[in-house]
């Protein structure tokens, strides 16, 4: 049943340096009520092409964590219905149509997660662990909040019953060997934070099972090979992830 009243919807974007996708990304967050960007002060066009849309809200505040960055944004939202994407992620046009019929069903969730097609230079990445790649991006504001205690892929905890969108995301998150690999340097290092608040003591297995278990999971258990150059490039790259997250602990240790 189709509500009477027109619920409105509240698109998040927080972004750092993001001149790439910050334009198409608000292409397709047209349709939505309230679109706000929390930016952390980037360093290149971000916060110009951005504020060049009469339609977008940007506000800038240094970045601490993702989990923080995203709560703040929460807090800006003036409606119940939230999408929070990436810069990175594009919705087609199915999705959008989807969004907007879900937020105005009378019985609808809480939240709903959504499948994400894996992009690898624009060519879709088919195993290599992404092939069950689901996220929830769309739900009521007063029913969630990011979890603090996970500052890199954080984690939104929800109050009440989860669904899932039948459309998927596309997510352009590979576009070069260096910037992935920047990117994965950087969660790494998040993560020894995380590791460190919890007082984890890195040793021999951390060192060198965690990151070989982590390429040999998704290269052979998650058919990572059938992706062929492009599976052994995503998985040893998310393995280094997980030795620069350890090395970092190390240091972190160290100093403190």
């Amino acid at each position: 049943m189709i509500l009477q009243e027109k619920q409105l919807l509240s698109a998040l974007v927080i972004t750092q340096n993001e001149e790439q996708n910050i334009k198409t990304v608000l292409d397709h967050l047209a349709f939505a009520d309230e679109i706000i960007i929390v930016d952390s002060f980037s360093s290149d066009k971000t916060f110009e092409i951005a504020s060049s849309f009469k339609n977008v809200k940007i506000i800038q505040r240094i970045f601490d964590n993702f989990a923080s960055q995203r709560n703040y944004a929460l807090s800006l939202a003036s409606h119940s219905w939230i999408l929070f994407v990436d810069a990175d992620e594009r919705l087609t046009s199915e999705l959008q149509k989807e969004i907007s019929c879900v937020i105005n069903q009378k019985n609808s969730a809480a939240a709903y997660f959504v499948h994400r097609n894996f992009m690898f230079e624009d060519k879709k990445l088919r195993f290599s662990g992404w092939q069950t790649d689901k996220i929830i991006r769309l739900f009521r504001k007063e029913n969630a909040f990011y979890n603090h205690e996970k500052i890199v892929h954080e984690k939104l905890i929800i109050t009440g019953k989860t669904d899932t969108l039948k459309h998927k995301l596309i997510h352009y998150s590979y576009s070069n060997f260096e910037d992935y690999k920047q990117k994965m340097i950087f969660y790494g290092q998040l993560k020894a934070q995380e590791e460190f608040l919890k007082n984890t003591r890195p040793n021999f297995f951390h060192f060198y099972i965690r990151p070989a278990y982590q390429f040999l999971n998704q290269y052979l258990l998650r058919l990572g090979f059938l992706d062929g150059k492009k599976g052994i490039i995503i998985c040893y790259l998310n393995a280094l992830s997980v030795a620069v997250r350890f090395q970092e602990l190390k240091k972190l240790h160290s100093e403190n």
